[in-house]
């Protein structure tokens, strides 16, 4: 290894460094990171006190992350690097439901359902919202047995992880469910709301520095996997919401918009007589067969 490298040359010393790789995409990977790292910092002229800030931030996303509670996820997001993953690795067919980023606030250990469950467990509060899906295949035909994961914040735009002292530590407004014979899926929870991403930490001073707006349009979100087809990871937003144009984590594409139809007290989707005014969602969703 060289010594009294310069500002210059020690991009080339780090990048042989990986030479010895196994693995040739880890190679090819790291060496672009390098290059790319150190080209930003000779373009920026980055000091000292500001590398300090900057591990500083990261040990502080790195502390405030949970399993509840992805601060690194949320920094992708705000930053656009989730979404453009998305855009690179997005292979599905003309005729598939387009995908979308997964977001900070999936979790693994979410209940199961049936069809038909209240999957707010009867723990928050908020007007009442009838979801029925289809999962089809790109010729319209139904797909029985696919998993179907759905998550969603509650009327006054929180998630069950944002308030689980309130909570009790018990989830809600999230499950997994599997469609039946016919491809359909369907549940009944509370009707979410826009709101902000999280502010409290790190990725909150970043929106602030910037002017940004942090609010995200209302949405569900769902996660597919089936037997022969490729997953798919979504969401749905309202068509009317104020912020659809100004999503702080760029998520929303126009064939991802639909209507929240709202309905005076009434019977609904389910049959259920409801006495108070309620929304519906109906939304078939399209999978890509598998190519692998």
């Amino acid at each position: 290894m060289s010594i009294d490298l310069t500002e210059n040359s020690i991009t080339k010393e780090v990048q042989s460094t990986f030479d010895g790789c196994h693995d040739a995409r880890t190679r090819e990977v790291f060496v672009a990171l390098v290059r790319h790292l150190h080209d930003f910092t000779r373009e920026v002229r980055l000091t000292g006190e500001e590398w300090f800030t900057a591990m500083d931030f990261l040990e502080r996303v790195g502390k405030i992350t949970t399993a509840t509670r992805q601060e690194y996820v949320l920094l992708s997001d705000i930053l656009g690097l989730s979404v453009l993953v998305d855009l690179i690795n997005d292979q599905s067919r003309p005729s598939a439901t387009d995908s979308t980023l997964l977001g900070p606030f999936y979790v693994e250990g979410r209940p199961t359902a049936p069809n038909g469950a209240d999957i707010s467990a009867g723990i928050v509060s908020g007007m009442p919202l009838f979801f029925t899906g289809r999962v089809v295949g790109p010729a319209g035909d139904p797909i029985p047995g696919a998993r179907v994961d759905t998550w969603h914040s509650d009327g006054d735009g929180l998630y069950d992880v944002q308030q689980a002292e309130r909570l009790h530590g018990h989830l809600a407004m999230r499950a997994l469910l599997t469609t039946d014979g016919e491809g359909r899926f369907w549940y009944r929870s509370i009707a979410p709301r826009y709101y902000p991403v999280p502010t409290d930490g790190p990725c909150g001073e970043i929106i602030r520095a910037a002017g940004r707006s942090p609010m995200r349009p209302e949405h569900i979100h769902f996660r597919f996997h089936a037997e022969g087809y490729d997953p798919l990871i979504t969401m749905l937003f309202r068509g009317d919401d104020p912020y659809l144009a100004g999503d702080a984590v760029f998520g929303v594409k126009r064939s991802l918009v639909v209507d929240f139809v709202q309905h005076e007290p009434g019977t609904a989707p389910d049959g259920t007589v409801v006495d108070e005014p309620f929304q519906t969602v109906d939304w078939t969703f399209t999978l890509s067969p598998s190519t692998g």
